[in-house]
């Protein structure tokens, strides 16, 4: 599935039918979450269900009719996606809080399938032919979709952001580009200090983007409470304010994009740590430096960038990875302050240098679990995922990278 994003030009009025619509489409979604909720134990709630609940909501409210039928369906299996999530959690046991649907409030996208859409012939231009009155809307991008059939186009999002309006095309389309092997193998341990080091012993700097604009956002959400409420004014400082986090999202992503997409190109194995960083987040002390790293974005990409060339992405358990000798295979044990590993052996390096060669021992010898699933995050969606569950993260590729 390839995602291509384009920005959308219109004029106030066509936007604010867009909010009219993506505030339809959360309507649907929590009407849906409500029915599963006050549904007697012996009737069977299910996405049939639902969707015949989201004719009936047609059928009562004319703001609801007045959007498209493909569209309310749509709205209403992303209430089952919450609802099959919770399912499964609790099935599956999973520790802690098991994701119970909650009513959502901040809904910034509107979804059509195959219908309630009409591309123009030159593709720049996309019209909405449902009763919302959004009507026709210039795209503005670099994304050649000319390539594409129309037929393979399986949906069309409206999507609102901090800087503007987006429309993205979800294509039927395989993303693969097979390279050439290089022979080259490598083990990659991700860490604070550095972004990853690899096996070779480089340390790819950690660029640290929230940290080197937190002194701008704070400074741009003191001045929000500065402003009268509900004032132009505030709404003006509100959205400043979501711009600034905007780019630093936009900054991570295209740096682990990069990053991946090297290291995918000159490499044939690609081994890193099967972590669990949310377990990671929860020691307060590191939470925002971990999730200022993105490590997990840049995981996503190396699997989808590792499925695209034909290159095999490993993911190893991260046991003892940095207590263990990568010569002599001795445990030495080491606080975390300690970047220095030193064994009875006379190895010694750089902590995060043995660590990633380890990593790589452990994925050549027994502990590796090839990933082939392809996924990348970013601004657009999981590749791996369903069309419903792309919505959630909305990520975009080029077939072109």
């Amino acid at each position: 599935m390839l995602v291509l994003e384009y920005k959308i030009k219109a004029k106030s009025q066509k936007y604010k039918a867009i909010d009219e619509a993506i505030r339809t489409m959360q309507f649907i979604r929590n009407k849906a979450i409500r029915y599963w909720m006050d549904a007697p134990k012996e009737v069977k709630i299910d996405r049939f269900a639902l969707n015949k609940y989201s004719t009936e909501l047609r059928n009562e409210f004319p703001f609801v009719k007045a959007l498209n039928s493909m569209a309310v369906q749509a709205s209403a299996e992303r209430g089952w996606l919450a609802i099959s999530r919770f399912y499964e959690n609790c099935k599956s046991k999973k520790p802690g809080k098991k994701g119970f649907p909650r009513f959502q409030k901040d809904n910034r996208s509107v979804e059509y399938k195959t219908s309630g859409w009409s591309l123009h012939k030159t593709k720049r231009r996309i019209t909405i032919t449902d009763k919302k009155g959004i009507g026709e809307l210039k795209l503005l991008g670099k994304w050649d979709i000319h390539e594409y059939p129309v037929k393979s186009i399986k949906r069309v999002r409206l999507v609102r952001r901090a800087d503007g309006y987006y429309c993205q095309f979800a294509v039927d389309v395989e993303c693969i580009d097979i390279q050439a092997s290089t022979g080259q193998e490598i083990g990659l341990d991700v860490g604070l200090e550095s972004f990853y080091t690899d096996s070779n012993g480089h340390q790819e700097t950690n660029p640290k983007f929230l940290r080197k604009a937190e002194a701008a956002i704070k400074h741009s959400q003191r001045a929000i409470y500065k402003k009268v409420k509900g004032s132009t004014g505030r709404r003006k400082a509100r959205a400043k304010y979501s711009r600034k986090h905007l780019r630093v999202n936009r900054q991570r992503n295209e740096h682990a994009k990069r990053l991946a997409r090297n290291v995918c190109l000159s490499n044939d194995i690609i081994a890193y740590e099967d972590l669990r960083v949310a377990n990671l987040l929860k020691n307060h002390c590191l939470a925002k430096s971990i999730s200022d790293a993105s490590w997990y974005q840049f995981r996503q990409w190396v699997e989808h960038f590792a499925t695209k060339f034909g290159r095999l992405a490993v993911a190893v358990p991260p046991h003892y990875t940095s207590q263990e000798c990568s010569q002599c295979k001795a445990i030495v044990k080491k606080s975390l302050s300690t970047r220095t590993h030193i064994c009875s052996c006379g190895l010694v390096l750089q902590r995060d240098w043995n660590a990633a060669i380890n990593i790589l021992l452990k994925a050549k010898s027994r502990g590796g679990h090839p990933q082939s699933n392809a996924t990348g995050v970013g601004t657009s969606t999981l590749l791996g995922a369903s069309l419903v569950e792309q919505v959630l993260t909305m990520n975009v590729e080029s077939h072109a990278l």
